[in-house]
């Protein structure tokens, strides 16, 4: 088997160096247009995303072909390395499909501006870094700052399933079984699709918020500027620092802190201090929006949409979704500490039995929520997976989930907020199971079969 291997191994290298060489023997002899020669650009294709996932998934069936040549796996790691790969190729073939992307126009125009000397635009909704290293590589156009942004992103997908697995182990799950759970979370779900559909910045900034928690209490620093970071590229992960500051741990506040601080230094520094009460102005701006999307599931777009049935003022909207999101944060804390009492995920530390809750918080309570938003609580509703014994709370629990992550993103009233509900179904359930002490009879059984299976 392995001689076959090394041959395969040996013609990949062959044909991809033959094709390096005659791609640039042929821009070298007759330029561009030989090169649209031996292209074509279907009419519901991107040739930049046709190229870029081609290329990818021949690199990544090279460098499996390598570890499968050098037995570089084996039964250690094997499922650990199918699963990346699964994950990888799927969403490759995914990928390669989409031929319109979303939201980094936003994040383009706002580069633009910037590196024009002009204010941010009000449709950029961020802390003012990410539009400013942006605005780096603006020279390189539309189709260039897309392609850059689309490799981050898949970058960004295989650091996740390789975080999400790591996380969920330090949360008790075996070996086997986070690398199953995840494999099946990350295959079916509909919020990181739209994130890589619309190339968002969720998925970076949930990889730096799981590195943060992985990386303490062993490297405060690291935990304190992942952290930091993941606030300045998204700003609700803000509310995840109150897990820490249960904790009392000084030096890491001391770290996230002056982190935070020389971080948000970097766009002063390039455009002054007017550039933050820019995004302080577009914040304020969305409190101020008047119609509902059913793509947005917050509190206020569910609210606005009721307006005209029930002679509802806008100003009195506003107050109600107010007034719902002080509950939702009441709650919230009041779930969180009594996980954080009762060791319910974790007997480690506070910040593990506090971060589920909070996630919650962090999605719901922002004045927008789109669907791919989804993609935050992906802790809050995996870890319960723990903590059921009762058969109602899974029907619960299942029902939640599909909501969720498996229904596709649509637009009839009043499903489209069922991701609107499902989060708060599983905080229930947070509260509820809060004091169970045994972990459930789901995990066990799981944990034992893949044990065998495996050896």
């Amino acid at each position: 088997m392995r001689p076959a291997l090394k041959n395969t191994l040996r013609v990949w290298v062959g044909i991809t160096f033959f094709v390096i060489a005659s791609l640039v023997l042929i821009y070298l002899r007759n330029g561009t247009a030989g090169l649209n020669l031996f292209i074509q650009e279907w009419p519901l294709s991107n040739l930049a995303v046709t190229l870029a996932s081609t290329s990818i998934t021949w690199l990544l069936a090279g460098a499996l072909l390598y570890l499968l040549v050098n037995e570089k796996i084996n039964k250690d790691n094997l499922w650990l390395t199918a699963g990346f790969f699964l994950v990888m190729f799927v969403y490759m073939q995914i990928l390669r499909e989409r031929f319109r992307y979303g939201d980094y126009h936003y994040y383009l125009e706002a580069a633009t501006a910037l590196a024009n000397g002009q204010p941010l635009p009000d449709t950029y909704l961020y802390l003012p870094l990410w539009a400013t290293l942006l605005q780096f590589i603006v020279p390189l156009g539309d189709q260039g700052v897309m392609i850059i942004l689309w490799l981050v992103n898949i970058i960004a997908l295989g650091s996740f399933y390789l975080l999400l697995i790591s996380v969920l182990q330090r949360y008790g799950f075996s070996h086997y079984l986070a690398i199953v759970v995840t494999i099946l979370f990350l295959l079916i779900n509909t919020p990181l699709m739209r994130t890589l559909g619309f190339i968002q910045v969720n998925l970076m900034t949930l990889d730096l918020i799981l590195l943060s928690i992985l990386a303490y209490p062993k490297n405060t620093f690291l935990s304190a500027l992942a952290l930091a970071l993941a606030v300045h590229l998204k700003t609700s992960p803000v509310v995840i620092v109150l897990a820490f500051l249960l904790q009392f741990n000084w030096r890491w506040i001391f770290w996230f802190a002056i982190t935070f601080l020389v971080i948000g230094l970097f766009p002063v520094a390039m455009h002054g201090t007017d550039i933050y009460l820019q995004f302080v102005n577009n914040t304020i701006g969305l409190a101020q929006i008047p119609d509902t999307n059913f793509h947005d599931t917050s509190f206020d777009s569910f609210l606005r949409f009721l307006n005209p049935f029930f002679g509802i003022q806008i100003a009195q909207t506003r107050l109600m979704a107010l007034a719902a999101k002080v509950l939702l944060l009441a709650v919230t804390l009041f779930t969180m500490m009594r996980n954080v009492h009762a060791q319910s995920f974790s007997k480690e530390n506070h910040i593990l039995n506090a971060v589920p809750a909070l996630f919650v918080f962090m999605t719901l309570g922002s004045p927008i929520v789109w669907d791919h938003h989804g993609i935050f609580t992906t802790l809050a509703f995996l870890l319960m997976l723990k903590r059921f014994q009762s058969p109602a709370h899974w029907m619960i629990f299942l029902a939640a989930y599909f909501l969720e992550f498996m229904l596709p993103s649509f637009d009839f009233f009043p499903w489209s907020y069922g991701r609107l509900i499902a989060p708060m179904i599983v905080l229930w359930l947070m509260f509820v199971t809060s004091k169970n002490d045994e972990t459930s009879l789901f995990v066990m059984s799981a944990n034992q079969w893949l044990a065998k299976l495996a050896n």
